[in-house]
């Protein structure tokens, strides 16, 4: 059976794909239902894009590489995909938008649009040995127990990448990008809780407090939640996208406050007050409590000298920690790193040394911040790859 694209992976960047590569196009998946990671995604509801979505959302080592994508299909053009096929939606915070039902409407708007295309969609369907010879990419598929043999003019790895495994994810992307060329960059599981061995925060468990956590430099003002293996929360993630191992993270307990000033004002006011109440104020009640084995937070309000007040808040303020690691591809929003942008086209996602053979989405070394940038990324790139291919006909 010979093809013109043949698509490997049904997620939100190889459906995407497919609505735009022209006819004679098939898009194949092992799982048993397509866009199972869209369907799991924002509690159900799917944080489809953000509209603030810049090249500075983007972690790679080529920090340029997804401007050309990204310029070219944009969360507005997305949205105005959205509002065709009549899905609700709404903003949350920070640009963020979900759907006002289901994640399953983005689902069934990608299919409807892949379909109108002309496109075929196999699930269930294992992917054996990929060859190119002759300007054709061979591919050994089986399908309901039957092996197929399929040529392609044009091959699109879509696999994502090794984030949660329970969904399926395999990290086949990556063997593909090494057997045809494609160097990689250094993958690791990113927008991941972090754990402590200790489980230091175990009592902590479901608290939750608005922080601003920092690694390497980059800093983001969001929630952090306690669990009972350490750290998560949006906050956490984000800065666990910058965290390297042994690295240790700060943490502002009290963001765009000066806690001093105001620890100091409260002294006139509410001297009398016992510290760790006075404090309760402004952290929740519980974390006071734990802090308390830690620092001194025993006596009045009024018995704590400026140079107690410094030392205490900058320890607030500044709270160094360094977590034993992530929980690992296991819960991992996304997989940092991957194929290395230098070998692809930045407009067409093809890869220089190969022609006909694209990589898109989680599985090219661009990865997005928390909030619906992956989902840009996985739209934006499969655009421009199936431009791509549509234009060469």
């Amino acid at each position: 059976m010979h093809i013109n694209t043949l698509i490997l992976g049904a997620g939100a960047a190889g459906l995407f794909c497919a609505a735009h590569a022209g006819p004679s196009t098939l898009v194949v998946d092992h799982a048993k239902a397509p866009g199972e990671k869209i369907r799991i995604s924002g509690g159900g509801r799917c944080n489809f894009t953000n509209t603030g979505t810049e090249p500075r959302n983007f972690l790679s080592q080529n920090k340029h590489f997804a401007k050309s994508a990204l310029s070219r299909y944009t969360p507005w053009d997305f949205i105005a995909l959205v509002d065709q096929h009549g899905i609700a939606w709404h903003e949350k915070t920070l640009g963020q938008l979900f759907c006002d039902t289901s994640a399953k409407d983005i689902i069934a708007m990608l299919l409807t649009e892949m379909r109108s295309a002309g496109a075929d969609l196999w699930l269930q369907t294992s992917i054996g040995e990929i060859t190119h010879r002759d300007g054709l990419f061979h591919v050994a598929l089986t399908k309901d127990g039957t092996s197929q043999h399929i040529t392609a003019t044009n091959l699109v790895v879509a696999t994502g990448g090794k984030s949660i495994p329970k969904m399926g994810a395999t990290g086949i992307g990556y063997q593909i990008a090494q057997q045809f060329g494609p160097r990689m960059t250094e993958t690791r599981a990113a927008l991941v809780p972090f754990t402590f061995s200790d489980e230091r925060f175990k009592p902590l468990a479901g608290v939750a407090a608005p922080v601003r956590a920092t690694a390497s430099g980059t800093s983001f003002d969001e929630a952090m939640l306690f669990t009972h293996r350490g750290l998560s929360g949006p906050a956490m993630l984000q800065t666990s996208s910058y965290w390297s191992e042994s690295d240790a993270i700060t943490i502002d307990l009290a963001p765009g406050k000066n806690l001093f000033e105001t620890l100091r004002a409260e002294r006139q006011t509410q001297g009398r007050k016992a510290l760790k109440t006075v404090l309760a104020q402004h952290l929740p009640g519980r974390l006071v409590e734990h802090l308390g084995a830690s620092h001194a937070l025993d006596g009045n309000l009024a018995d704590q000298s400026d140079a107690a007040l410094t030392t205490l808040t900058d320890a607030l303020q500044n709270w160094q920690l360094t977590p034993s690691g992530t929980e690992g591809y296991r819960t991992a929003e996304v997989t940092l790193g991957g194929v290395n942008t230098d070998d692809l086209n930045a407009k067409t996602m093809q890869v220089k040394a190969v022609p006909g053979l694209y990589f898109i989405g989680e599985v090219v070394d661009v990865t997005g911040w928390l909030g619906g940038y992956n989902f840009q990324w996985a739209w934006a790139s499969a655009h421009a790859a199936g431009h791509a291919i549509a234009a060469k006909g």
